[in-house]
Order: structure tokens, then C-alpha cells, then sequence
């Protein structure tokens, strides 16, 4: 038997691809493993981002330190597919010839081929989960017709494609049937979602459809764009007990000079404004939201707007990354890259640092609440869950600690009460199963 190492890079979306990709060699009878703590498999592929320079940089360190075994026969065959082949393909193929061959984004399928070996259309949809087996990303739609200026998503993915509905609604059905009962629902951009399949967004019906389905817990939104924002979205939030009061929308900046530059197509009062309707229409809605900082232009009063708009607004979950020159983007040929790595890494620390103040707090805001908490895995001494708040990997987790006279388990959901916290855990004591 034959064995398959994927490594995935990058965001949850990439996940997905890996995740197809490892169901067509499980068809085809290999051993697969995804990101081995060891390399151990005759093939290797490297799944790529490409977004901002560090992820690049990520990505052709990992792909210059398997050529080492490539070349030294540790492993017989290394493949490249994903963001950053999409976008520099022929670049990598001159300048790293160690790679049997470089794939984009969307067509890794004829590495099955290259390999001599049949892919499998009838499922093209079916995916090994990487996740633990209660909870799985359904990507809804790939590319973005959006053109912020710093951003090279659409340089990579194209324009955007939403799937169909009964599709999506197929393979929500199939991974309920094996146990999955969270689903985080992610793309480049959410809120575009059915505008080239149903000349309208249907965000909003999508969730109403897929909340339905019997067996389906929680549903989660992530991506979403505050330019145009469908507000029926926040009524199918509000009205299905199983979608959860959390929403990530990337907002980038606050000062109209930022998001003229950014060319966002929203005004600070229009995302003010937008604000407020969420946590009006949600009451108790969780709002994940990622800052840009240091983009060309950017002077220190558009920076201190952006800390007093996070002061004021007190997100719940908040990310930021400081400004990349990234080749092809808007912003990289009109604008001067003006603002110094010292000042964008000052204003990004200033930034987070507020943040953190502002998440303690709220999570200090928790102790003495009850809440539902799917568990997710045991780490030493405690089991590790999630509240419908808390999306995997990015967001705080909830700790249990392991009592002997009582087993949790794995993908069930409890009733805790948090009796501590921290910027970046809770601590909760179990109360009683649902």
C-alpha cells in the first residue's frame, strides 16, 4: 500500500481542497496522512497560500525543505498545488525544479491522473474530514468579484462561483450521516452568495435551507463583506435556534480617507450603522471582525480613529495584519508603499493590545453564565470545548476540567457554568447534558 502526506497551508478553505483531495486516494486504496508530524509517505503535496507575504514565505520554506527529501530519496514524488501555484506557477516551475509538478488551485484533480490512477466524479464532493468528526468547513462558493485594493484573492481565484443549493444541501446530508453536526460556513466572501447562479443574493435562503435539515446543530458564518450586506442574513440568524449568534465580517478599517484608498465601496458611518442593526436585530450576536493596518496612505489620525472605533465598539473577536505590497493588486500599482514595517508593526501591536484588554473583559463579562459547550478533544488535564461564540482555532475555548466520576464525550454538547477566564481561555464546570 501505498502512502500520501497532504500538508495544508493557509485558511480553512485550502482545508476543504485537502480534504477532497485525501478521499480520492483513500478511494484509490492509499495510507493517507495529513500534516504528519513526521514525513512518512512515498508522495508528498504541499497545499499553498499565497495571500500576504508571510504566507508565501511559509509556503516556499515548507516546499524548499521537502526538495531536501525529495532529492535524498526519503520521498519518491512531491507535488505543489493550491494559492501560490495558482499565482506564480511558472516562477516556481523554473526556479524549483526538485517539484515533479506544480498544480493551481482548481486543477489538483489531474495529480490523480499524473499518477496513473483514476479520479473519481461521483465523488468529487466526498471528503476525509481533518477536523474532529462533529464538526467540518462547507465552502459555499470560491473566488471574489470584489477589487480592494490590497487584496490578491481575486488575482488567485477568479470571479466568484456560488455552488447550487441542492449541491450544498446533498453534502450537508452526507456528512450529517457521519456524524457531523457543526458546520462553519465559509468563502472568500459569503454575502455575494447566489448573485451569479440566482441574479440575487441567498445567503439568507441557504441558511434557512440548511438549518433545516434534521441533524444539523450549529451553523456558523464566516467571510461575510459589509459593502451591501443582505440584512435578511441577520433575520435567518435571529430566527433559526441551530444557526449561531456570531458572525465574522472583515471590516479592515474605520476612516473614509482608509476605505476610499482600500476601495471598500463603505463609508465609516454606513459601517457604524451596520454595527448597530446586527446587535439590534441579534440581540447577544458575536462579531469577528479583521483589521488592515499600515495600507499606503495611512496617516496616524486615520490610525487613532481606527483604535477609538475598537474602543467604542468593543468587538468581540478581533484580528489584524499589517499592510503587503502584494504584486498585480490595485495598491501595488497606484500606491507608494509609504507607511515604514516600523510604524505598521507599532500600530498592529497598539492595536492588539487594545483588543486584549477589550476581550478579557468580555470574557470576565461570562463568569457565573451558563452556556452550550461542545466538547472537542481532552488536553492533559482538561476537555476542551466551545460555546456557539467560539469558532475552531480562532476564537477563546472553553476548559473542563476532567473529573473521574464523570466522562465527557467527544462531539456531545453539556450545559457549563464558567467559574474563570482569561484573554484567551474560559474555564467552566460541567452542570448537565442536553
Amino acid at each position: 500500500m501505498k502512502k500520501v502526506d497532504i500538508i495544508t497551508l493557509g485558511c480553512s478553505k485550502n482545508l476543504v481542497d485537502s480534504e477532497r483531495l485525501l478521499r480520492q486516494f483513500e478511494l484509490l486504496g492509499y495510507e493517507i496522512h495529513h500534516d504528519p508530524d513526521k514525513i512518512t509517505g512515498d508522495i508528498v503535496i504541499v497545499n499553498t497560500c499565497g495571500f500576504i507575504g508571510d504566507a508565501k514565505e511559509e509556503s516556499i520554506n515548507m516546499i524548499l525543505e521537502l526538495t531536501e527529501l525529495r532529492e535524498s530519496g526519503a520521498i519518491e514524488k512531491l507535488f505543489v498545488m493550491g494559492c501560490l501555484s495558482e499565482r506564480y506557477l511558472h516562477d516556481l516551475e523554473g526556479e524549483i525544479p526538485s517539484v515533479d509538478k506544480f498544480y493551481g488551485k482548481f486543477n489538483w484533480n489531474e495529480l490523480i491522473s499524473d499518477l496513473g490512477e483514476s479520479y473519481d466524479v461521483t465523488a468529487e464532493h466526498e471528503r476525509v474530514l481533518t477536523t474532529p468528526s462533529h464538526y467540518a468547513y462547507l465552502k459555499i462558493s470560491e473566488g471574489c468579484d470584489r477589487q480592494c485594493s490590497y487584496c490578491a484573492i481575486p488575482i488567485i481565484t477568479g470571479k466568484h462561483k456560488s455552488r447550487p443549493i441542492e449541491e450544498l444541501v446533498k453534502e450537508v446530508e452526507h456528512l450529517v450521516a457521519q456524524g457531523v453536526s457543526e458546520f462553519q460556513i465559509i468563502a472568500q466572501e459569503l454575502t455575494y452568495y447566489g448573485v451569479d447562479l440566482y441574479k440575487k443574493q441567498r445567503l439568507a435562503d441557504l441558511i434557512d435551507i440548511l438549518a433545516a435539515i434534521p441533524g444539523v446543530k450549529r451553523l456558523r458564518l464566516h467571510y461575510a463583506y459589509p459593502a451591501h450586506f443582505p440584512m435578511d442574513v441577520l433575520r435567518a440568524i435571529r430566527e433559526h435556534d441551530n444557526v449561531c449568534n456570531y458572525l465574522d465580517i472583515a471590516l479592515q478599517h474605520i476612516s473614509n480617507n482608509q476605505l476610499k484608498l482600500m476601495r471598500r465601496h463603505v463609508t465609516k458611518q454606513q459601517t457604524i450603522d451596520l454595527i448597530e442593526a446586527m446587535r439590534r436585530e441579534v440581540p447577544g450576536i458575536h462579531i469577528r471582525t479583521t483589521m488592515l493596518v499600515g495600507h499606503p496612505g495611512e496617516t496616524e489620525e486615520d490610525f487613532e480613529e481606527l483604535l477609538d472605533f475598537v474602543r467604542d465598539t468593543r468587538f468581540d473577536r478581533l484580528g489584524a495584519f499589517a499592510y503587503s505590497h502584494e504584486e498585480g493588486t490595485y495598491a501595488a500599482q497606484h500606491y507608494e508603499d509609504n507607511v515604514s514595517e516600523e510604524i505598521k508593526q507599532n500600530r498592529l501591536d497598539r492595536l492588539m493590545n487594545l483588543q486584549q484588554g477589550i476581550a478579557a473583559e468580555l470574557s470576565e463579562a461570562k463568569v457565573g453564565k451558563c452556556f452550550s459547550v461542545v466538547i472537542d478533544r481532552v488536553e492533559g488535564d482538561y476537555y476542551v470545548g466551545r460555546t456557539e461564540f467560539d469558532s475552531p482555532e480562532v476564537d477563546p475555548e472553553v476548559l473542563i476540567k476532567v473529573d473521574e466520576n464523570r466522562n465527557l464525550e467527544i462531539g456531545h454538547y453539556y450545559d457549563v457554568k464558567i467559574v474563570s477566564a482569561d484573554v484567551f481561555e474560559l474555564y467552566g464546570q460541567c452542570v448537565d447534558e442536553e
